[in-house]
């Protein structure tokens, strides 16, 4: 599969710039909302990550979901559960331990830089929701049609 740049805004966050308050853990963290630009006509779900690029252990998870219904917008405040009703047969692993966004909360007076990244796939990802980034990007491997990223820091 022949995969290009996914073009997207995060709520609050321009590329490199500042969470919100509202989006971290030291807020109500809650998912913020994306708009999806130049997304494929073939693609049939989305999928999100968020990693803390700053801790010490790498690629540190804080969000993992999939098999969100491809479309132009996803809303913020995604409820906490291994399963999202309210987004079809969406799906979120384990990050940060939990099955739900967590926000940035690194510890006071640190900055630290997070990524989001968003990928349009060709199919739903059948993964038990007990399922790490890792497992998600392997067995997702040959059907990202297109992905994109945004950064943001916090303290």
């Amino acid at each position: 599969m022949e995969s290009r740049m996914l073009k997207f805004t995060c709520t609050g966050i321009g590329d490199s710039g500042k969470f919100p308050i509202e989006n971290t853990g030291r807020g109500q963290d809650k998912s913020p909302e994306f708009r999806i630009y130049n997304l494929s006509p073939e693609a049939k779900t989305l999928a999100i990550t968020l990693e803390d690029l700053t801790h010490p252990v790498k690629g540190f998870t804080h969000w993992i979901i999939w098999n969100i219904p491809a479309g132009s917008r996803i809303g913020g405040g995604i409820e906490a559960g291994k399963y999202v009703p309210s987004l079809g047969n969406a799906r979120q692993g384990i990050g940060y331990g939990i099955h739900r966004y967590a926000g940035p909360k690194p510890p006071r007076g640190k900055t630290h830089l997070y990524r989001f990244c968003v990928y349009a796939l060709d199919c739903e990802i059948d993964l038990s929701p007990c399922s790490t980034k890792r497992a998600f990007l392997k067995k997702a491997a040959g059907r990202i049609l297109q992905s994109g990223s945004l950064t943001g820091e916090f303290e």
